[in-house]
């Protein structure tokens, strides 16, 4: 499978610090708010932010979290503010809060559906908080979707952890925020560990809910970009190829604007 060509790390990192701080001046806020995961993109994103000298404030939210990844981004907060004196962070454990949420709604004998809607209750819940201490302290919510999340394969939560108000690394491959996230030296702890969106209480990987890695994607979203299908491949390339364009059209509906539907004039008397 083909790579992704490699950006310019040096030159990506200074368009987006640039470009983030000249939005956050334009708006008149007084810097960013991020959500801490323990993961790369969270790590890449909240150190961007960092560097435009504005005020950056981590938030961990904790819902039932696996240590590990409370660990990583722990590691990552303290790493960040010993670089920059821009940067504070606070806990904001959602565990109970999700626990009150759950006792206030049906259940259902659907264990699929009923999983995976709390999974995105988890990110809905950080999203409101997100914006709770955006809007007590000035702030902008930073997104940290990446583009094969983000566009390729619509792997997040719409109005989760979707809801944000810019997004520094959207137009940037998974590789692309690897490769920044070694130029800015975050945790060997975040580089090295498989991602995961954390949301399930458990330890399964993107991969294990995407059926393919991360570098997988890149290719078929590159060779569906080429105008590729499905016959032009075989074996796992077919298979890799399938799962993108499955998930692609199945998460439409996060990525393209919300349909509203339009009155004819002649209804408007």
């Amino acid at each position: 499978m083909q790579k992704n060509n490699k950006i310019d790390v040096s030159k990506t990192n200074d368009h987006i610090v640039n470009w983030l701080k000249s939005y956050a001046v334009n708006a008149k806020v007084d810097g960013f708010v991020v959500g801490i995961s323990g993961g790369v993109d969270s790590a890449v994103t909240s150190t961007l932010c960092a560097q435009t000298g504005l005020k950056v404030l981590c938030i961990e939210m904790p819902i039932h979290q696996d240590p590990r990844q409370v660990n990583r981004g722990k590691e990552h907060i303290e790493q960040l503010k010993s670089r920059f004196d821009n940067v504070s962070n606070t806990v904001a454990d959602l565990t109970s809060t999700f626990e009150t949420f759950k006792s206030a709604v049906p259940e259902t004998e659907d264990l699929a559906k009923l999983n995976l809607s709390l999974a995105n209750t988890r990110a809905r819940l950080r999203m409101t908080t997100l914006y709770y201490f955006a809007g007590i302290h000035s702030l902008l919510v930073a997104g940290t979707g990446n583009k094969v999340e983000d566009f390729g394969v619509g792997f997040y939560t719409k109005y989760g952890d979707g809801g944000v108000d810019l997004s520094p690394i959207a137009d940037l491959m998974k590789s692309d925020v690897y490769a920044l996230g070694e130029y800015l030296k975050i945790p060997e702890s975040i580089l090295n560990a498989a991602p995961t969106d954390g949301l399930f209480g458990d330890d399964r990987t993107d991969e294990d809910q995407l059926g393919a890695s991360y570098d997988e994607l890149e290719w078929a979203m590159l060779a569906h970009e080429a105008g590729k299908n499905s016959d032009d491949f075989t074996g796992r390339e077919q298979i890799v190829f399938d799962i993108y364009k499955r998930l692609n059209t199945a998460n439409h509906h996060k990525m393209n604007p919300i349909p509203v539907c339009e009155i004819p004039s002649l209804l408007k008397q």
